[in-house]
């Protein structure tokens, strides 16, 4: 059980890591591209994984919004979405982490 929590918010962090990489890699290109120049904005894919142990949220991908620029507050909104997943998704390993401490703490008295 404690590891399905851990595994559970270990790919939610690894998905939101990569949802961050997205929205940088949309600024820098933006950025690099000029003022003046169209860049299709990318978004991140998700896809829910069922395993033996449950479902869990993988990164799949991103795929490209024709006919949407980036926009440099649309990203910093997505920025700020994907940092707080992140660290809610980092309170719930920490919680798991805990968790198994104290059960290995009860099975040694």
């Amino acid at each position: 059980m404690t590891i399905d929590l851990l595994d559970a918010a270990a790919a939610g962090m690894d998905a939101q890591r990569a949802a961050l990489d997205v929205a940088a890699r949309n600024v820098a290109a933006a950025e690099a591209a000029g003022p003046d120049a169209e860049y299709d904005r990318l978004a991140p894919i998700f896809s829910v994984i069922d395993a033996d142990d449950g479902e869990r949220v993988e990164f799949s991908g991103t795929r490209a919004m024709r006919g949407t620029n980036v926009d440099i507050l649309t990203e910093m909104i997505a920025v700020m979405n994907a940092s707080r997943a992140y660290e809610s998704d980092a309170a719930i390993f920490d919680v798991g982490k805990r968790l198994a401490e104290k059960t290995i703490d009860l099975e040694r008295l």
